[in-house]
């Protein structure tokens, strides 16, 4: 998926919603079956059809199985790009699946923007940013897209969506209706930035 986005530029949102659908609909059930997925990034799905019309969960890496409603974890281990705030801000421990959920927040603004939602090529700068939790989001992205990227990408963990909920969010069904018509395609400045070969940014697409 990361790649596809990457050659792609960005998604409209009648193929971004058909394809989010599926990676919110594995994660809800990963939750419900007492597993958090951490790390959860583009790369951990790909295409199981040649039409890329299907997805599935490639990597099982960095799961954690969890005992009833008790989520916390202690583990840091992320990719910059994604990484939730309350990992960067908390020495203690914090809720996977709401760090699971900043996660699919930060993997639907790259699907439709066509970049993350926080880059900068230093590290510290980064993690100020995604700390602040402030983004901006085009004009050429409907206003339930929106809705829905701002319900997942909320510096309080207890208020973002949890993945059951994401998939009762109307812009799936706007987006998925026969004769949507997606915004035209952006302005250059709003596709991916081609800082991505730099060596110094490679950590930064993981």
């Amino acid at each position: 998926m990361h790649s596809y986005v990457r050659s792609r530029k960005r998604l409209r949102e009648e193929e971004a919603a058909r394809l989010f659908k599926q990676i919110v609909s594995a994660v809800a059930h990963c939750h419900q079956s007492a597993i958090v997925l951490g790390d959860l990034k583009l790369r951990k799905f790909v295409f199981s059809t040649e039409e890329r019309t299907q997805l599935r969960l490639e990597s099982l890496e960095d799961t954690h199985i969890i005992k009833g409603e008790d989520d916390a974890l202690s583990d840091k281990h992320g990719c910059p790009a994604y990484v939730s705030p309350e990992i960067l801000n908390t020495t203690g421990t914090y809720s996977g699946k709401a760090a699971d959920v900043w996660g699919l927040g930060v993997m639907l603004y790259t699907l439709l923007v066509g970049r993350y939602p926080f880059h900068d090529s230093d590290p510290s700068a980064l993690f100020s940013k995604i700390r602040r939790g402030q983004f901006c989001i085009p004009e050429h992205i409907s206003p339930k897209a929106r809705c829905l990227i701002r319900s997942l990408l909320r510096r309080e963990p207890s208020e973002r969506l949890t993945a059951p909920e994401i998939l009762l969010h109307p812009w799936f069904e706007s987006a998925l209706e026969p004769g949507y018509v997606d915004a035209e395609m952006g302005a250059a400045d709003q596709t991916v930035p081609e800082f991505q070969e730099d060596s110094d940014m490679s950590s930064f697409f993981c």
